[in-house]
C-alpha cells in the first residue's frame, strides 16, 4: 500500500462524512485573495483542522478553509487558502489538497496566487495568465513510488496549463476591458524573498515568480486534471525596485487587484459549465 495515498483516501473520507457536494471546478485562493470566496453561493464549509490529517495553513491571508457552493450554477470547491512547501510540510502533502478535489469529482483546477512580478513591463496590480511554468526549484511531488490510482509513472508535461481554458480567459479578460498579461511562472521554495541575483538569472526565463502553485500543477496533470492559473502581481521581485519586500505590500496590491480579479474569474468561471 502507498502511504500517500493512504492518508489521501482518509482525507476523503472525513470530508465525505461531512458533505455530498460533487465540484467540477477546483479553485485555489493564493495571497491576499481569499475575500473572493464571499463571491460564491455557499452549500457548505469545513475548516482544514476538521480533516483528518490534512494540512493546516499557517500564513497570513490564508484563513484554511474548503468551501463549497456555486458559482452562477457552476459547484465548485473553493480553497481558502493554501498549504506551501516552504511551511514545513513535506511536498506530498503541500498537494494533498489539490488530489483531494480531484477525487471529490472536480475536473478543472483553477489556480491564482500572489506573485512578483520579473517582466519589465508589469506592475503591481497586474494580473498574469500562466501560459507555462518552470518547477525546478521546488521538490517534484511525483518522486516516490508511483500512484498508479492518479496517474502514469511519466506524465506528459507539454500543455499543463489548458489551451482551451487559456483561450476562455483571454477573451473573457478582453470582453471585461482586463489589461491581462500572459506569461511564465516560476515556483521557488521560499520563505524569504529571492536575492536580485537570483532574479537576474530568473529573467531570461520567466516574468513572475512566487512560492506556490507549480507543484499543484505537476499534481494536477498527473491525476488528469485541466488546468489553468492567474497570478496577481504584487510587487516588483528584488533588484527591480528601490523599497524592500514584504508581506504585507503583497496583501496590499492583492487588495488594488481584488475588483479585476473578481470578476475575471467569476466571469472565466461561469464559462467553464459548458467544458
Amino acid at each position: 500500500m502507498n502511504a500517500i495515498y493512504d492518508k489521501l483516501k482518509n482525507c476523503y473520507d472525513s470530508v465525505r462524512a461531512k458533505t455530498d457536494f460533487v465540484p467540477k471546478v477546483a479553485l485555489v485562493l493564493g495571497s491576499g485573495l481569499g475575500n473572493y470566496a464571499d463571491s460564491i453561493r455557499i452549500e457548505t464549509e469545513i475548516d482544514y483542522r476538521d480533516i483528518e490529517g490534512f494540512p493546516v495553513s499557517t500564513v497570513p491571508g490564508h484563513e484554511g478553509k474548503f468551501i463549497f457552493g456555486y458559482v452562477g450554477e457552476v459547484p465548485v470547491v473553493c480553497m481558502k487558502g493554501r498549504v506551501h512547501y516552504y511551511e514545513g510540510y513535506p511536498v506530498s502533502d503541500v498537494v494533498l489538497p489539490t488530489r483531494l478535489m480531484k477525487l471529490l469529482g472536480a475536473e478543472i483546477l483553477f489556480l491564482t496566487n500572489a506573485s512578483g512580478g520579473m517582466n519589465k513591463s508589469f506592475q503591481a496590480g497586474d494580473l498574469m495568465m500562466l501560459t507555462d511554468h518552470i518547477g525546478i526549484f521546488a521538490p517534484n511531488p511525483l518522486i516516490g513510488p508511483n500512484i498508479d490510482e492518479l496517474g502514469t509513472r511519466f506524465p506528459d508535461m507539454t500543455n499543463v496549463y489548458d489551451k482551451e481554458l487559456q483561450e476562455i480567459i483571454r477573451n473573457t479578460a478582453k470582453a471585461d476591458g482586463i489589461d491581462l498579461k500572459e506569461g511564465v511562472y516560476v515556483q521557488l521554495t521560499g520563505p524569504c524573498y529571492e536575492s536580485p541575483a537570483e532574479i537576474k538569472m530568473l529573467s531570461n526565463f520567466a516574468d513572475a515568480e512566487g512560492m506556490s502553485t507549480v507543484v499543484e500543477a505537476i499534481a494536477a496533470n498527473h491525476a488528469g486534471m485541466k488546468i489553468c492559473g492567474i497570478s496577481c502581481i504584487c510587487n516588483l521581485a528584488a533588484g527591480m525596485n528601490p523599497t524592500p519586500l514584504s508581506h504585507k505590500e503583497v496583501q496590499e496590491a492583492a487588495d488594488m487587484a481584488a475588483a479585476k480579479f473578481t470578476k475575471l474569474v467569476t466571469d472565466v468561471i461561469l464559462k467553464m459549465k459548458a467544458i
